[in-house]
């Protein structure tokens, strides 16, 4: 399903971007449970050059679109960079409850559980425009394909999908390409 990692390794954004996840991404054992090891990107968007690099990165990635979505709440750091940097503007996917009505809404199923994810109803218009989904990880897929398919409800098109980290051994492309096709890409800066 569209770009993978490696398929952007020759852009200069993107090297920049790997090696400051590399110099200041943290490794924390059995953490959110024993037996698993969560790399922390905190560190690298607390420094001004590492956050400067993944902005940069993924603002190349989302270049064509017209909106930037942030999903809540790691992605509304990144979004609202990326769209300061391309001059568009952002909205943020929130959870459930979280944004005054009228709003859209999706439910969808997580490995741990189920969540929603909403949109405004009004005050902005989605219909026919192109919109970047932002994200830290693409872990199992389901909360951007329910981000991209929420969009999609909202008549928007999805330009593509960009995450600082993918966990490709769960295979969340996997899930994204069977919920929403082979044409939306998903560009990723780094494995985890």
């Amino acid at each position: 399903m569209g770009t993978d990692v490696t398929d952007s390794l020759d852009s200069a954004a993107v090297l920049r971007a790997q090696a400051a996840i590399d110099r200041h991404a943290r490794l924390v054992a059995d953490f959110p449970s024993p037996g698993i090891s969560f790399k922390d990107l905190t560190p690298v968007l607390a420094d001004a050059a590492g956050l400067d690099a993944v902005v940069g990165a993924l603002a190349e990635h989302c270049a064509g679109a017209d909106l930037i979505a942030g999903v809540d709440a790691r992605g509304f750091l990144l979004g609202g960079a990326i769209a300061r940097e391309l001059g568009v503007g952002l909205v943020a996917v929130r959870k459930g409850g979280k944004l005054p009505p009228p709003v859209v809404g999706i439910d969808y199923e997580l490995e741990y559980g189920s969540a929603r994810l909403e949109l405004p109803a009004e005050g902005i218009a989605f219909a026919g425009r192109s919109v970047a989904v932002v994200d830290d990880v693409l872990a199992t897929g389901g909360t951007l394909l329910a981000a991209a398919r929420l969009l999609r409800q909202m008549e928007a098109r999805v330009h593509g999908l960009a995450v600082v980290m993918e966990l490709a051994e769960l295979d969340g492309r996997g899930t994204l390409s069977a919920g929403l096709g082979t044409d939306v890409p998903v560009w990723g800066l780094c494995t985890g």
